[in-house]
């Protein structure tokens, strides 16, 4: 089998549950027929179970769907029925309640249905893969695993694959080369300990984080502001995670712990608090029930106080002088601060940093193959922005071992346990290298994975003391963009600006690229080294003309993006687009003037300009007037309506694919569902177009357009919607503007126009909006508190 090329035709998921069906849909996504399975329903359809839970999956928000129609492609089943459907999937994935006597049972009745090349995989959060794999026969054994998604699957980066002692290493390598590039996901190949890597020293970090609070008497509110964003953290934190996760579920993975680790140095913090065994036992269980630690009664949000064993109104914020010491970037200096200081808050903060590291420290050897797997398992599957590892080393290893080591001496810390002697070692600069992290076990250095698939990630994750050298040879660079190549004859261009918004500076950062590219290389890629793609045209830099009213100044800007546009469509040489997060405003109407875009699947697409008062003015209102006019069957303002209402309601595509669906992105363009691959396709896009002979496209002599009746019809309608306030008067004015641009302008409905009377037309109504006074509130509204104004 591992001469042979592994391809998934179709895989089934056992279970139907909250993680299993939206494992499916995940899997749908990425266009992998799945088939969902449960257990027969008592009444009616015996698939009712997971019919069910398929139509669940079109309500929740996020929504676990990346396009419209993919729940279409999970088939409801039922383990009575349906079994012989399993001899045609090449991968099975059991997810259902972590019992270990519920999932052998289920074992022996799907094993005899099994393909005999078929993956078997369970998706268990902690319990034993070997004890699991013990329930198998020794010919199903070699090709079973531990798979372990993290919630929710769609979004959470991180799969932990788990071999049991007779996994066939070259099954494993298929299922990781899958996981990669088809899911799009960062694996980490775990031990079979409790819980795997990322639940064990997470979870470890949130009871650790419990029990300084109630030493340090800290409220719950309180910790969720100091732990969240301002340690690099998710805004959810601490406690809001834990109602995020499911207070249940939280409790079931500390339960694990205490039962399978009983010669562990915190085995008596594996317990769930008192408050939180309550919460449980009245049905509180967090988000999905409503209430949990927190709860909210009309618009108040109230907190748990374990104290008093009730709710108190939440909002109460952090020390002042606290989180100043926390926006010091020297870490070191950040940690010492903390420790010396005498306000309870600091204390706790110390304290859950130590206690983490104390804890990695001693069970690194344990759990994982390297510090490397444990950074990212927390990055990937928590949302930390460091790993534990990586803060510890930038904090300066020496010294933050040495005070680790006198809190545990002083009693100070949760366990007594020692620090291990390689922790403490004198030359110890870190666990992170160039040459690769640190594996206790094997007191060795490992290095990255050599598996083919991630010759694919060009710049792949780093962890802190990695070796990281520039991407590529610098061809040209400016203020606003560096330009480069990595040999191959595709120049790519990365913005260098803040949130790679557009200004005058990556105009023309992108025009000097589109001139040398023409000149000596076969494509243009236009890809950012970290998300987002680019949040829209640089309101900051228009600031100075803005306040002296030098219009002239911003007009000749605005022209200057939409020639910029133009050229991006009629170069000499293919252009790319390889997009990642925000693709909004101006950033779309770059990608739209592509001839191709690559598109992660976490693309976040839009042209949002109404929300500061404005319309798309980079060529987004005439590419969409010159589409529909294409794709019109004799009725141009029924192609035009949807593209209308898309940019005047500020709609945004929620992934890659809805993209394509709502006409931002086209059919013809590629969705990669592993960010880390973006570079490599859209490379590959560029030069398979070039090596076809690559021309551009003719430029459009003329198109009709719906002219001012079909503006009228619009205007009709939002007519209603601001009779009925559902849009102000402003967004009348700015929608009005939006559909005389599309439609032509006062023209006859059919009139013949061109691609620059449409962007004459955008500019114009650009310069009118940005003169109102309504629409400069708006503006200054968000650039003073980063949220739209409605007025």
């Amino acid at each position: 089998m591992s001469q042979t090329k592994f391809i998934v035709r179709k895989v089934a998921v056992l279970g139907a549950g909250v993680m299993g069906a939206q494992i499916a849909a995940h899997l749908v996504n990425a266009k992998v027929p799945t088939v969902l399975f449960d257990l027969p329903a008592k009444e009616g359809d015996k698939n009712g179970i997971a019919k069910k839970a398929i139509e669940a999956l079109k309500k929740q928000k996020p929504s676990p769907l990346a396009s419209r129609d993919a729940v279409n492609h999970i088939q409801p089943a039922n383990y009575d029925d349906h079994l012989h459907l399993l001899k045609d999937c090449d991968l099975v994935i059991e997810a259902i309640a972590e019992r270990m006597d519920w999932k052998t049972d289920l074992y022996k009745k799907v094993a005899p249905h099994l393909g005999e090349h078929t993956i078997f995989a369970t998706n268990t959060s902690g319990l034993s893969i070997n004890a699991l794999a013990d329930s198998l026969s020794g010919e199903l054994k070699p090709r079973f695993c531990g798979v372990h998604f993290f919630n929710p699957p769609r979004y959470m980066h991180l799969v932990e694959i788990i071999p049991c002692k007779g996994s066939d290493a070259a099954i494993l390598d298929n299922l990781e080369r899958f996981l990669v590039t088809t899911l799009g996901k960062g694996v980490v190949r775990a031990k079979d300990t409790p819980n795997f890597v990322a639940n064990r020293i997470g979870v470890y970090s949130m009871l650790a984080t419990i029990a300084n609070a109630e030493k340090f008497g800290i409220r719950f509110d309180v910790v969720d502001d100091l732990t969240g964003p301002r340690l690099g953290r998710p805004k959810s934190a601490t406690f809001r995670t834990a109602d995020v996760v499911g207070l249940d579920t939280f409790a079931h993975v500390v339960k694990t712990m205490q039962d399978t680790l009983p010669e562990d140095p915190w085995h008596s913090l594996y317990k769930s608090p008192e408050w939180l065994q309550k919460l449980i036992a009245a049905g509180a269980l967090g988000a999905k029930t409503k209430v949990g630690i927190y709860k909210k009664e009309g618009k108040q949000m109230f907190v748990l106080d374990p104290a008093k064993g009730d709710y108190v109104g939440a909002g109460e914020k952090g020390d002042d002088g606290v989180k100043e010491i926390l926006k010091n970037p020297d870490i070191g200096a950040r940690f010492k601060a903390l420790r010396e200081s005498s306000h309870p808050q600091a204390q706790f903060l110390w304290a859950c940093f130590r206690d983490v590291f104390h804890y990695i420290g001693v069970h690194l050897a344990d759990i994982a193959n390297s510090a490397r797997d444990v950074d990212f398992a927390i990055r990937w599957g928590f949302g930390w922005t460091t790993g534990p590892f990586e803060t510890w080393q930038a904090a300066g290893w020496q010294q933050v071992a040495k005070w680790v080591d006198e809190d545990i001496k002083a009693g100070k810390a949760l366990s007594s346990a020692p620090l291990p002697a390689w922790v403490l070692e004198a030359d110890r600069g870190g666990v992170h290298f160039a040459e690769g992290s640190y594996n206790p076990a094997g007191n060795a250095l490992e290095g990255r994975s050599s598996l083919d698939v991630y010759a694919r990630q060009l710049a792949p994750a780093k962890v802190l003391g990695e070796k990281t050298v520039e991407l590529g040879e610098t061809v040209y660079e400016n203020e606003g963009v560096r330009a480069f190549t990595t040999g191959d004859d595709v120049l790519v261009v990365s913005f260098k600006s803040k949130a790679h918004a557009i200004g005058p500076a990556v105009l023309d950062g992108l025009n000097a690229a589109l001139d040398i590219a023409e000149d000596r290389f076969k494509g243009l890629v236009i890809w950012q080294t970290e998300e987002p793609f680019s949040v829209g045209a640089d309101l900051q830099s228009m600031l100075p003309a803005f306040m002296t009213g030098d219009w002239e100044a911003i007009e000749a800007m605005i022209r200057r993006f939409q020639q910029t546009s133009l050229r991006m469509r009629y170069s000499q040489v293919p252009t790319v687009a390889a997009t990642q997060g925000y693709v909004f405003g101006g950033g779309c109407e770059i990608a739209l003037h592509c001839d191709r875009v690559v598109g992660a699947l976490e693309s976040y697409v839009g042209l949002v300009e109404v929300g500061v008062g404005l319309l798309p003015g980079g060529g987004g209102c005439k590419e969409f007037a010159l589409r529909a006019s294409q794709e019109a069957r004799g009725d141009i303002l029924a192609a035009l309506k949807d593209y209308f209402m898309n940019i005047a309601t500020a709609k945004v595509a929620t992934s890659a694919l809805e993209a394509q669906e709502l006409g931002f992105f086209k059919k013809s363009d590629m969705v990669v569902f592993n960010a880390y691959e973006l570079l490599y396709v859209a490379k590959q896009q560029a030069l398979a177009m070039a090596e076809s002979g690559y021309r551009p496209p003719m430029k459009v002599k003329s198109f009709p357009v719906a002219g001012r009746a079909g503006a009228a019809s619009i205007k009709g309608q939002l007519v209603n919607m601001l009779e009925g306030n559902f849009i102000s008067k402003h967004d009348f004015f700015i929608a009005s503007q939006i559909a005389d641009v599309m439609t032509g302008g006062d023209v006859e409905a059919g009139t013949e126009v061109n691609e620059q009377w449409i962007l004459d037309l955008e500019r114009k109504a650009f310069m009118t909006l940005l003169q109102n006074a309504k629409t400069q509130d708006r503006i200054a509204n968000m650039l003073t508190t980063g949220k739209p104004l409605r007025n």
